[in-house]
């Protein structure tokens, strides 16, 4: 799978990305994220790529065309337009399903990290841009937001983790898209509390009643 990345600041992904399922999957050459550092394509010599917005209203806006001439490389070295989304408040709320969906895409996908007040609707018109959201709130820039969004889908993917952990997992269709039931490990009693009977019964049948009367209760 390869995935676009539109940032201002790209270097921020290496780390995150080196480590964990992620890092595998990029060492192993079943993940490709490709960077593409905006102010490249910067029409001033200042690499600049914001312009107060129209209307005098407050903060800065990412100007329409430094960021169409980089969507439209991608998609020339793609050889087709691509499904493009932006990181964005005003986005759709990224949910499991959604990343399912992104998952099973049989094309490379575009992720562009939204900064400073947004960018220019022109553009978000012009190409299509689907807004994804990660929550109720807002950060500095869309990076942190475009790195949930590419882990939440490498994860799914068939060779990441096994088929079986997936199956009942948070937010999985098995569950009903509920959290998980509570998880125990070893000791069996630890500071006087102790393991549920059920799970110790080495009956699947009791094991699979208790999971179906138990929801994970909020943290």
């Amino acid at each position: 799978m390869k995935i676009h990345f539109v940032s201002l600041f790209p270097e921020v992904f290496d780390g995150y990305f080196r480590e964990s399922i992620v890092g595998r999957a990029i060492r192993e050459k079943r993940f490709e994220p490709v960077y593409h550092n905006l102010a490249d394509y910067s029409t001033r010599p200042t690499r600049r790529v914001d312009r107060r917005p129209y209307g005098g209203l407050p903060g800065m806006v990412i100007e329409p065309e430094p960021l169409a001439k980089v969507l439209e490389k991608i998609d020339r070295d793609a050889g087709k337009t691509l499904e493009k989304y932006l990181l964005t408040p005003r986005g759709k709320r990224f949910d499991q399903p959604t990343a399912e969906s992104l998952s099973r895409a049989d094309s490379e996908i575009v992720l562009v990290c939204g900064h400073y007040e947004g960018v220019d609707e022109r553009v978000i018109q012009y190409f299509w841009l689907r807004g994804i959201s990660i929550g109720d709130y807002v950060l500095s820039s869309g990076e942190l937001a475009a790195m949930v969004v590419a882990d939440a889908i490498v994860r799914l993917l068939p060779w990441a983790i096994a088929e079986e952990s997936l199956l009942e997992e948070s937010f999985s269709e098995s569950l009903g898209r509920n959290t998980e039931y509570p998880q125990y490990t070893r000791p069996e009693v630890w500071r006087e509390m102790e393991v549920p009977k059920e799970l110790l019964s080495g009956n699947p049948k009791t094991v699979e009643a208790w999971k179906n009367t138990h929801k994970s209760p909020p943290c």
